[in-house]
């Protein structure tokens, strides 16, 4: 009986220890959630900051974009790493409005689909509040044509008259820095009319030409991918998808030659060191349908690796020169 007692004590006090850890689990769930303050959908900070993005950027309005800021208004890029950043001036900020009014075409700054702007009013925050955006911005640079169209995260600091007096902006520097290099003549790797990677791309046409395929095919890495200019954006064929494609072309027609036009240039680009070859062709065919002959123009892309395999294969040509 004693035995039997002394379980049961231990059970209710096994009870008892998890009833308690289970309370103070939901204390300390709860303790950890304190308000710090009201977010805003629609607020005048919201449309003092959305306005002064449009007079600045779009309009190109220096003065209007102006009133909406402090006298000690300052802007920072959020993506610096230069702890001593001090930020850029007012003045130096307004001359904005006039260089994009100058330098870029079809400007406009619109919300991200299905963003909008939040204001952020700090119970313990005495400056003022904060808004952030996410918006769209596009334009064209008239002297480049490079085409600008990025998201920007920007977060702003306003004091209690919704004036702005902060600013940082989170954005894709990627745009601007091509944009300031098309401003210069820069060379971009070497072209040759004879490689041995032309070569290989002629014996790999010949053999496709004079029904080979086992030569043909051995010129591709296992890994290729076959695209189009009739196939969906990313969609692509793999090696034996294209066999299976190739062997369903041969039963509807007779290829009765391939002749280069032109001649092939091989592209050894400096960027990122793309191995490519460019050939044009006429693809003389037979219809057995028909017994109707084409004369069919295609242009192939080849992206060689750097054993010399071709890994990826883009063909432009009509379909519709191809249908009965």
């Amino acid at each position: 009986m004693s035995k039997y007692l002394t379980n049961q004590n231990q059970l209710k006090m096994k009870k008892n220890v998890i009833i308690f850890m289970m309370m103070m689990f939901t204390v300390i769930t709860y303790s950890q959630k304190e308000k710090n303050g009201t977010i805003y959908k629609e607020h005048p900070a919201i449309n003092a900051v959305e306005s002064m993005m449009q007079a600045l950027f779009v309009e190109g309005d220096s003065a209007k974009a102006g009133s909406y800021l402090t006298a000690d208004f300052r802007s920072f890029s959020g993506t610096s790493t230069n702890p001593d950043a001090k930020g850029r001036s007012r003045s130096w900020f307004l001359g904005g409005a006039a260089w994009f009014k100058k330098n870029v075409a079809y400007v406009s700054l619109e919300r991200s689909p299905g963003a909008y702007p939040d204001a952020l009013e700090y119970k313990d925050d005495d400056d003022g509040l904060w808004v952030q955006t996410w918006d769209q911005f596009k334009g064209v640079h008239k002297e480049t044509g490079v085409k600008l169209d990025m998201p920007i995260h920007r977060l702003f600091v306003l004091d209690k008259n919704n004036k702005i007096k902060r600013m940082f902006t989170y954005d894709n520097d990627g745009p601007w820095i091509e944009n300031g290099q098309s401003f210069g003549e820069r060379e971009n790797g070497t072209i040759y009319n004879h490689h041995d990677y032309i070569n290989k791309v002629r014996r790999m046409v010949h053999a496709f030409e004079n029904d080979d395929m086992e030569v043909a095919y051995s010129f591709y890495a296992d890994n290729v991918r076959f695209r189009n200019i009739h196939m969906v954006a990313g969609e692509s064929l793999t090696l034996e998808e294209s066999k299976a494609q190739d062997a369903k072309f041969k039963e509807n027609f007779t290829i009765t030659s391939i002749d280069v036009r032109g001649y092939p240039d091989y592209f050894n680009y400096g960027l990122g060191d793309a191995k490519v070859v460019q050939s044009w062709w006429n693809v003389r065919l037979v219809r057995k349908s028909d017994k109707k002959k084409l004369v069919v123009p295609i242009m192939f892309v080849h992206n060689f690796n750097d054993e010399g395999m071709i890994t990826s294969e883009m063909a432009y040509f009509s379909a519709k020169m191809l249908e009965n």
